[in-house]
């Protein structure tokens, strides 16, 4: 590690793990450091999609939405092995959008991103499987269309993991914890009692950009954040098949129902303004009964909040555009800079969703550019992800392929761990003849090879990093597995 860098971004949520990768790319010297664990906070918590925002539409979010359509693509192409694409089913209900409008915002949704890789909106009736017996009978008819997938906490793992191999420096469970500007230079002091300097900050803190930016610039009101909680449940699976629904409210936001982990279902989101720490945002019982009440008008066989296996909660740190509802609130992401010239620069980041980050992450460096930070230029449009580097249509090929590579080992922790690493899985299994050469057994498909792997390459330091946000094993392993994924970091004394 150097005590001199060109850029420090603070912040490993999607934002800045995107941006350290691309200012990485771009020949800068690079810092991040996080507070946690990389995608600990906001950046793990989403509904884990990569969309356009079909309800974006009607606050004439056009901008946002095109933008992000045309990012699902690069995206479905650039890291096909966690992110792949969704049919949704959103059915019309009498009293709700008017099936005209519906069909407008789709014909909209579908052209004006310059879909190439997805299929097309068709109408479907709902009287007929898969969905007769699973929604309510007076739903009859309905649309489908496409969205994407993706592995909210490995899309950023794997951004910090590329910017790491192309020389930046990434530190985790490290804290800026003071921030002082110099006449040409920043001083950063970390938890660890490191000083380092930088001709350039980026702010990419996420509910705590304000907190980051009272430390750098003291003195200032500092009140650009609007927090809103976003929770989900997940329930034992609700229906077969492989199609999502996206249910309207009656309060006109959307809740989706979607297929999850093999044998689960994920419902969410809300949107509840929130004031408190976001160390211990968790979901409330009002949220439960909400998302529930909201799924239980659609589907046919009604679930309760204690039918959850598990729950997530995060805070979207939103840009306060002063919109008096919290689910009318842009979602567009907004930069404060201070400084340039002579003067240097920290870029600060409000909003965002994760389909844009590649874009934010250019823009961004676009405008730390234009202050004098010298550097070459974008290059992450057609660069695929540590592991990638295959086309969409072959990763059920490869998986097969994977299966008789290994035969003894578990055809569910294949197509796991090609979902999870693709191409890189032969890191982890390669020249392996068996699962006897693959480490202990710590339960359901994990073995410790690969626990060495995600310690060794992906940061891991703790059970719950894997269990929770680099897989979600904690759902398919028992107590007992759990404990054994504990034990493991606990014998080769990996400090968390």
């Amino acid at each position: 590690m150097n005590d001199t860098y060109d850029l420090l971004v603070i912040g490993g949520g999607i934002n800045g793990a995107g941006i350290a990768r691309d200012a990485a790319g771009r020949g800068l010297s690079v810092l991040l450091v996080e507070k946690e664990d990389l995608a600990q906070a906001t950046s793990s918590a989403s509904t884990k999609l990569v969309h356009g925002g079909l309800r974006y539409l009607e606050h004439y979010e056009f901008r946002l939405v095109r933008e992000s359509l045309k990012e699902r693509e690069v995206l479905l192409k650039n890291a096909p092995h966690i992110i792949w694409p969704l049919r949704f089913v959103l059915p019309h209900d009498t009293g709700l959008r008017p099936a005209w409008l519906l069909r407008l915002g789709l014909f909209l949704y579908d052209h004006i991103g310059g879909r190439k890789l997805l299929p097309a909106t068709k109408r479907v009736d709902l009287r007929k499987p898969p969905h007769a017996g699973v929604l309510e009978p007076r739903l009859t008819k309905g649309f489908e269309y496409s969205d994407c997938w993706v592995e909210d906490s490995r899309l950023v793992v794997l951004n910090a993991v590329d910017a790491r191999e192309r020389g930046a420096d990434v530190l985790t469970r490290t804290a800026c914890t003071e921030l002082e500007r110099k006449e040409d230079h920043w001083a950063a002091t970390l938890s660890d009692g490191q000083t380092v300097t930088a001709k350039a900050v980026v702010n990419a803190a996420g509910p705590w950009v304000d907190d980051v930016l009272g430390r750098a610039l003291p003195g200032e009101a500092h009140e650009n954040l609007r927090l809103v909680k976003g929770s989900h449940l997940v329930v034992p699976k609700l229906y077969d098949g492989e199609h999502c629904y996206i249910f309207q409210n009656g309060d006109g936001r959307i809740v989706f129902a979607i297929p999850y982990e093999r044998d689960f279902t994920l419902l969410g989101t809300t949107d509840v303004s929130y004031e408190g720490d976001p160390d211990q945002v968790a979901i409330d019982e009002d949220e439960r009964a909400y998302i529930c009440d909201a799924v239980n008008e659609y589907l046919s066989a009604d679930i309760e909040p204690e039918d959850a296996v598990w729950s997530y909660s995060g805070v979207r740190p939103l840009y306060d555009d002063k919109a008096s509802s919290n689910s009318t609130v842009t979602r567009d992401y907004m930069f404060e800079l201070d400084g340039g010239g002579d003067t240097p620069p920290i870029l600060s980041i409000f909003g965002g969703k994760i389909t844009t980050y590649r874009k934010l992450a250019e823009h961004a460096l676009q405008r730390l550019e234009q202050t004098g930070l010298s550097m070459g230029g974008a290059w992450t449009r057609d660069a695929h992800l540590p592991g990638g580097r295959m086309d969409p249509a072959y990763v059920d090929d490869f998986m097969r392929e994977w299966e008789q590579r290994l035969p003894g080992f578990p055809q569910a922790g294949i197509a796991r761990m090609v979902r999870a690493y693709g191409t890189r899985i032969e890191r982890i299994l390669g020249g392996k003849g068996g699962v006897g050469d693959c480490g202990a057994h710590l339960g359901g498909d994990l073995y410790a090879a690969e626990l060495a792997y995600l310690v060794e390459h992906e940061f891991a330091r703790s059970a719950e990093d894997v269990l929770w946000r680099r897989s979600k094993l904690g759902l398919h392993l028992d107590e007992a597995g759990r404990q054994a994924v504990a034990d493991w970091f606990a014998r080769n004394r990996i400090a968390a």
